[in-house]
């Protein structure tokens, strides 16, 4: 079980398959003024990150594991460097999801379909 608030999983569509590798970041940001980086990672070979906002971050990075309410928050997905590794063109160098936290005591999971030239998302469980 993920100790992180904020996980996310990649699904290749175009071999049906989870994305390995693929980059990701997430962003804190005040209405539309710059974002703020939270955290990072990459998928497993399940298409998981499940450690953006978790108790490993330095010390001095811990009050990042707290969301906050009415917070706004963007992943972002390094596409373009996943596909560049399978040698496959994309339209899509990244693909960023913005989203509102309206309860910080909920986990909040970002799954993304993905394909070199679409993608999909929806709030998962």
């Amino acid at each position: 079980m993920s100790s992180s608030p904020i996980t996310c999983h990649v699904l290749d569509s175009s071999i049906g398959k989870p994305a390995a590798g693929v980059g990701v970041n997430l962003h804190w940001q005040i209405r539309h003024a710059s974002a703020t980086c939270r955290g990072h990672g990459s998928t497993n070979a399940d298409g998981r990150c499940t450690d953006l906002l978790s108790g490993n971050q330095p010390l001095a990075h811990r009050d990042s594991l707290k969301l906050e309410a009415g917070g706004v928050y963007k992943i972002v997905f390094e596409t373009k460097d996943y596909f560049d590794k399978a040698g496959k063109a994309t339209f899509y160098p990244w693909v960023e999801i913005p989203f509102i936290v309206t309860n910080p005591d909920e986990h909040h999971h970002i799954p993304l379909l993905i394909s070199p030239f679409s993608y999909t998302t929806y709030r998962g469980s």
